[in-house]
């Protein structure tokens, strides 16, 4: 089979200066042919496998259609299905789906690879760009037909944050302009820190309840957005549209803006700042402590709490024996953390009212803050939002939550190795995911994976195999790659990915060297004379 396309790399390439610039035109041609297995010793399989999706069993699919299929992986041998994330860029400031030809091509081939489908970014700031209430859905609306087309399913994300400032994002995408209008005009609607700054990327959690947004409060604001998506793609929710991930805060995560790296504001493993300056955080704050019968606590956030780029050991709060573990850290710390539980409450209750019934699966993200999880305090987990030291959890409250809207659990840094961290960070990505999958397990909700970073090799994948099992805690019930661009479809990435979501689909045995798809299957880019490039897919 073969096909001729016309389109560009930028879609998936992922360092562009600026996500919407036209690079030049490049011919893809795409052609599939069945290769000789590259193990010989495991050769059974057939490139007719790739086409077949994996089987549920009975006990595995939900009686209930409250939110969909419910995929239960408490078994070593369970299935868990693996989409990929698209393109930030996937559809343009213009509303329209950025390189159609491209992404045509893209999902043919990963439904080649046996992947369950792909997860898009459904940008507030593109979709209601033109005015309240006026939204725009044709671009996502092409792309969920194309993915309908190639037999895949679509995780899309509530995506009501700004893109650009954080790790990896290659574009930006601000808020609606008729939001930033307001901020504009009321620079407190916004986070804030202890020096003043703004951050731009989220409508401060202070404000969920005041009409600040042209007679709309952000909770409604967020309302009225999800349930015109919903009406919007109300035939193809929980029969293409699988997944709706509710976002909550910057990169879509439940969680404060606290270690921001626009402008080298912050820098790994720095403890970031707490984000509770705005005036409406802080009048929340000072009738907290007046409830707790001392005003003097209510006067702004610890002055000891140092800056975003130091280290535990170089504040009075954070240091070991430090303010965090105090009468007074100790209310600090769960008013701060209990606004983010309220503020993701109001939001995944919005959501559940809204997509009740449609057969969607609700999931909400919270982040993988891996870096001084090693001392006492887990000074980069507190000033995010989440109460987690040596002495108290902060993760089991936020699953409690989210079992009480029947929300999956969503967490990153599935792919990282503690010995893989540099020392000086006190790094211990493997012990925060065993953390959360036991959290989510004793609140009895579904826990879903993502890589915090792009991997390719083979050590990555097969991290993420052994965090997919459930010998301790929760296994997954679902993974989420990231993400999908050209250094993916080269050879040995490629086959790397191919073995992965095989691998996978089989209870996540141990990633091997070689294919057992029996495919060589890959996509390679090839410039001629005349500037032009040839993608093959063989």
């Amino acid at each position: 089979m073969a096909l001729t396309l016309r389109s560009s790399t930028s879609f998936i390439k992922l360092k562009e200066t600026s996500c919407f610039k036209t690079p030049d035109d490049f011919l893809a041609t795409i052609s599939i042919a069945q290769m000789k297995p590259s193990c010989r010793l495991r050769a059974r399989n057939s490139t007719s496998m790739m086409l077949q999706e994996a089987p549920l069993s009975r006990a595995s699919i939900s009686t209930e259609r409250l939110h969909g299929l419910t995929i239960s992986h408490t078994e070593n041998n369970s299935t868990v299905p693996v989409f990929l994330m698209l393109p930030l860029d996937t559809v343009t400031l213009g509303g329209n789906l950025n390189k159609p030809r491209a992404m045509n091509a893209s999902l043919m081939a990963l439904k080649s690879a046996g992947v369950e489908g792909v997860m898009v970014d459904v940008w507030w700031g593109l979709v209601e760009k033109d005015g309240p209430l006026n939204y725009n859905w044709e671009g996502y609306a092409e792309l969920v037909r194309m993915v309908e087309k190639h037999g895949l399913k679509l995780q899309v994300v509530m995506s009501f944050h700004q893109c650009g400032g954080n790790v990896g994002d290659s574009c930006s995408i601000p808020l609606p302009p008729w939001v930033l209008e307001e901020i504009s005009k009321n620079p407190d609607l916004v986070y804030t820190d202890k020096s003043g700054r703004r951050n731009p990327e989220y409508i401060s959690l202070g404000c969920d309840s005041v009409p600040v947004l042209r007679g709309r409060t952000p909770i409604q604001a967020y309302t009225d957005y999800m349930r015109s998506f919903r009406e919007r793609f109300r035939d193809y929710l929980g029969r293409v549209i699988v997944e709706i991930q509710v976002g909550m805060g910057p990169c879509g995560e439940l969680r404060y803006p606290s270690y921001p790296e626009s402008d080298g504001t912050w820098k790994f493993p720095g403890i970031g700042e707490f984000q509770c300056y705005d005036k409406y955080m802080r009048a929340s704050l000072e009738a907290a402590a007046e409830a707790m019968g001392n005003k003097d606590w209510g006067k702004g956030g610890p002055h000891d709490s140092g800056h975003y780029k130091q280290v535990p050991e170089e504040t009075g709060f954070f240091r070991r024996d430090g303010t965090w573990n105090t009468e007074y850290g100790q209310f600090f710390l769960e008013w701060y953390s209990g606004k983010l539980l309220e503020h993701g409450d109001r939001i995944l209750a919005a959501a559940k009212g809204t997509f009740h019934g449609t057969g969607a699966k609700l999931s909400a993200k919270v982040a993988g803050i891996h870096w001084h999880y090693g001392t006492r305090s887990h000074a980069a987990e507190l000033t995010a939002g989440y109460y987690n030291t040596r002495y108290h959890d902060g993760y089991l409250p936020i699953a409690q939550m989210f079992s009480k809207h029947r929300v999956v659990f969503n967490f990153t840094c599935m792919e990282m190795r503690d010995g893989e961290q540099p020392a000086y960070a006190n790094c211990s990505p493997e012990g925060l995911v065993q953390q959360v999958k036991m959290a989510t397990k004793t609140a009895r909700v579904e826990l879903a994976g993502e890589n915090a970073l792009e991997r390719y090799d083979a050590g990555g994948y097969s991290q993420v195999l052994a965090t997919s099992r459930s010998d301790s805690g929760n296994g997954l019930s679902a993974f989420t790659y990231l993400r999908m661009n050209k250094r993916l479809f080269e050879g040995d990435n490629w086959r790397h990915l191919v073995e992965f979501v095989k691998n996978m689909s089989e209870g996540g045995r141990k990633i091997s060297e070689c294919d057992t798809r029996g495919t060589n299957l890959y996509i390679g880019f090839i410039r001629d004379k005349n500037v032009e490039k040839e993608a093959a897919l063989v």
